[in-house]
């Protein structure tokens, strides 16, 4: 770990951030582990896989 990402965590430390804020942030998560879900219950929809014919990976 960098110096600049323990001086980032003792400002954040410091003033920690609004609630209105981390609620935001833990909202955004849930809805990453909803989706994670989802695809780990029901998989990946075949339509939403791109088909790159015989062009291979550009």
């Amino acid at each position: 770990m960098s110096p600049f990402w323990l001086l980032k965590m003792k400002r954040w430390a410091q003033n920690p951030p609004s609630a209105k804020q981390v609620r935001f942030v833990l909202i955004i998560v849930a809805v990453c582990f909803v989706l994670a879900a989802i695809d780990w219950i029901w998989g990946w929809p075949e339509a939403l896989t791109p088909s790159f014919g015989n062009r291979g990976w550009r």
